[in-house]
């Protein structure tokens, strides 16, 4: 049994939900320190960029130059444009980061739903249920 069938993108999904979570979270740690730049990235296009994996840009030597490493890599973090840019330089709306963090946690929580009923699939398979 391939469990990268089972769960197909959900756990890359779960993944980058939970690390957009960091990065609306510190956007809001931040909301009111002076010249803080609030960061997201584009979640969609992320996720579809994993569902065509094989476009990825792979390294065939050792001193090529590295893709970005991590889930999501530097390049892929945007800064947000500001609707009201305040004085001090901050771009952090907090009506907007809050309403960003609970809908990435709702969707979180749908992901983890839909792994934990899969998960319930198989043991009940297991158990011949």
């Amino acid at each position: 049994m391939n469990f990268d069938d089972t769960f197909g993108i959900h756990e890359r999904a779960l993944l980058l939900r939970s690390q957009r979570a960091e990065v609306l979270a510190a956007n809001l740690a931040n909301a009111d320190t002076p010249g803080y730049k609030a960061r997201d990235f584009d979640f969609k296009s992320m996720l579809a960029n994993e569902v065509n994996a094989s476009s990825r840009v792979r390294t065939t030597h050792g001193q090529h130059i590295q893709p970005d490493q991590g889930t999501v890599p530097a390049a892929q973090m945007l800064y947000r444009t500001p609707m009201q840019p305040s004085l001090d330089g901050n771009t952090v709306d907090t009506e907007q980061e809050h309403t960003a963090f609970s809908a990435n946690a709702i969707e979180y929580q749908a992901t983890l739903t839909f792994i934990n009923s899969k998960i319930s699939g198989i043991r009940k398979a297991l158990r011949g249920d």
